[in-house]
């Protein structure tokens, strides 16, 4: 992650990985994203008018330069958002690298279908998906909802404008067999043990009207990626243990399978829980 960018053929670089993975073998791959950087453009291109060079002294001086921007610069909110620009060593990498490419989501698929590849999932998809956050509650919502997953991502990327890098997993192309994937049609997610990701909070006080709790997955920066969940929802998850699967947990609760169905894919769509699919319904 965060190599491919910078490289003078990022196609052969890809490439490369590419012929030692296996043939079962998953990728997690990470390149630079175009619309959020538009800030980090304008620094380089300042930066490289004044011919700043990544030496102590200079950097330092970028950083007390930095402070000064004007409110309102497109690099303005990545100061604030992102604990990278916090390091002198990010900032100079950032800032500095003499060479590096930035890639839309529909340049990410491009990508990878000249390097044989096949996308896999998003790291972290909930800045991606329409399902999640302040589109649910647009005018667009139900237009986003009748596009191609493919289109939906390139369509949520425009909405939010601040999304820096793409992170994803991705496989070869002559995969034998189905992709491994995460599916909550007929009854296989019956199975599926939720694991908590580890940097998900509960928060129990100051709650919007009809909420037990509402979870957060600290990664997102996008203050709109919360779920809020009523009463029924905080019992099942209240029972995520790592090792109980879907249909344990609803068992236990007694309640409608059709609604513990959308709730548990809702937190697997918010980024909240990982699922182990290895099991069988027994």
């Amino acid at each position: 992650t965060g190599v491919l960018h910078h490289l003078v053929d990022p196609d052969a670089g890809l490439r490369a990985l590419r012929s030692v993975l296996k043939l079962q073998g998953a990728m997690h791959l990470m390149v630079y994203a175009a619309y959020g950087r538009t800030g980090i453009d304008m620094l380089q291109a300042y930066a490289h008018k004044l011919g700043i060079i990544p030496s102590e002294h200079e950097i330092g001086d970028l950083i007390a330069v930095l402070k000064e921007l004007p409110r309102g610069h497109p690099m303005d909110y990545l100061l604030r958002q992102s604990p990278d620009f916090h390091h002198p060593d990010a900032l100079a990498d950032a800032l500095l690298n003499p060479r590096a490419r930035a890639y839309n989501v529909q340049q990410v698929f491009e990508y990878l279908v000249r390097c044989k590849m096949i996308f896999g999932r998003w790291y972290r998809q909930a800045p991606y998906l329409p399902q999640c956050g302040i589109l649910t509650r647009t005018p667009h919502a139900a237009r986003l909802a009748n596009l191609l997953p493919r289109e939906q991502y390139e369509a949520v990327e425009l909405f939010r404008g601040t999304i820096t890098s793409h992170s994803f997993t991705a496989y070869r192309d002559d995969y034998p067999g189905e992709l491994p994937t995460v599916n909550f049609d007929g009854d296989a997610w019956q199975a599926y043990v939720p694991i908590r990701q580890p940097n998900l909070v509960c928060v129990e006080e100051r709650l919007p009207p009809g909420a037990a709790a509402v979870l957060i997955n600290q990664d997102h920066v996008d203050t709109d990626l919360i779920n809020s969940i009523n009463p029924f929802e905080k019992k099942l998850f209240d029972q995520i243990d790592g090792y109980s699967t879907l249909f344990d947990i609803i068992k236990r609760e007694i309640i409608p399978i059709e609604s513990a169905r959308k709730f548990f894919e809702r937190l697997w769509q918010y980024d909240q829980v990982v699922f182990d699919t290895s099991k069988n319904i027994t």
